[in-house]
């Protein structure tokens, strides 16, 4: 297989069960050695995805390939792919090392072989000194690794990862964060997970996949996603963000521009240019706005009051009501900023680049 052929191909995949679409005609490529998040809200078909690659469901339509195979009704030992539970399923009886061993004695490799390989990812995962423990003897985290070696040490060429950081706390859970996405970069395997923790997704993913009744809503790394979203479900999932409706004028260059509160704005486009006269709404994050006693350099700058303020550690939360007091427009700002504006009038501004126009 070339560098330029996915490592999986995901075409025209449907799920359904009864008169219920989990899946709906979903067409995907993954590249070797990506980290891929599919992320939504529970119903929205990204587990389903997630076990019709590991063969755990037969979709109703549409084919999976991997590694240039189409495994589509092959049974989950017959591919070489692993996967990572959200509860870990680790074999209370066994020892750490007699977990790791298991998919290995499956393959039927010699015990010397066994091993081998069982060291070598313990080693690779710190895992040594917990060898002879049973799974009830480890924290959380440490099970969470426990399950990870077992699934990496048959050497698959996609890893499956089910909500698998969903039991831990969110100190430890920040941490596993980071070792995860660090063991993915150093194997050079490729992630498939499965979350609805949309800051989970921004902080490990190279590429995130947003799901939504059963169908991809925007497909992009985490920063397109964040500042680029494509539709108002995208913008409203992913972090905080000001929504703002106004009506479509025209195009300047390869910028929109928008009536909004008597006031003209320009923005981009990521899901292609609106028709001329609509209804539009578009997305600036609260970090993008910035505050200044006199009208700012920036292309777009509104003016409005400060009525409210949210102490949130090192930033705070400015709320600024704009024209008549009915729109209100949220921003993050430095604890200096926050402090030093009042309800006295002040200009708000932000960049084109920083406004995204929505979809819908």
């Amino acid at each position: 297989m070339s560098d330029q052929t996915p490592l999986v191909r995901i075409e025209g995949l449907s799920k359904h069960f009864g008169d219920t679409v989990a899946l709906d005609n979903l067409t995907l490529d993954i590249a070797k050695g990506e980290f891929v998040t599919f992320l939504g809200p529970s119903g929205c078909g990204k587990s389903t995805t997630l076990r019709i690659l590991g063969g755990f469901e037969r979709p109703t339509t549409g084919r999976v390939i991997l590694d240039g195979e189409d495994v589509t009704r092959q049974p989950p030992e017959k591919r070489h792919v692993n996967m990572v539970f959200q509860d870990y399923a680790l074999f209370p009886h066994m020892t750490v090392a007699q977990n790791v061993a298991f998919g290995l004695e499956l393959k039927g490799m010699s015990r010397s072989e066994i091993r081998r390989r069982s060291e070598e990812i313990m080693s690779f995962l710190e895992l040594e000194s917990y060898a002879s423990r049973y799974p009830l003897q480890l924290s959380g985290g440490q099970r969470q690794r426990v399950a990870l070696a077992r699934a990496l040490a048959p050497d698959p060429a996609l890893l499956l990862l089910d909500e698998p950081l969903g039991a831990l706390d969110a100190k430890l859970r920040g941490q596993v964060q980071q070792e995860l996405k660090s063991i993915q970069r150093r194997t050079r395997k490729t992630f498939f997970f499965v979350t609805h923790d949309q800051e989970e997704a921004l902080t490990m993913s190279d590429r995130i996949v947003v799901m939504n009744k059963g169908k991809v809503e925007q497909d992009g790394t985490p920063e397109e996603l964040y500042f680029r979203p494509a539709s108002r479900f995208v913008a409203e999932f992913i972090g905080e963000t000001n929504l703002l409706s106004g009506q479509m004028r025209g195009t300047e260059g390869d910028k929109v521009v928008m009536d909004w509160e008597n006031t003209t704005l320009l923005g981009t486009a990521p899901a292609g240019i609106p028709g001329k006269g609509q209804p539009i709404t578009a997305s600036v994050r609260l970090e993008k706005l910035g505050f200044s006693a006199e009208r700012p350099q920036t292309a777009n700058a509104v003016q409005g009051r400060v009525v409210g303020k949210t102490f949130l550690g090192s930033r705070m939360a400015v709320q600024v009501a704009v024209g008549d007091g009915d729109v209100l427009l949220k921003a993050y700002v430095d604890v200096q900023t926050g402090q030093s504006v009042d309800d006295d009038l002040i200009w708000i501004g932000w960049e084109p680049d920083n406004m995204a126009v929505l979809n819908d």
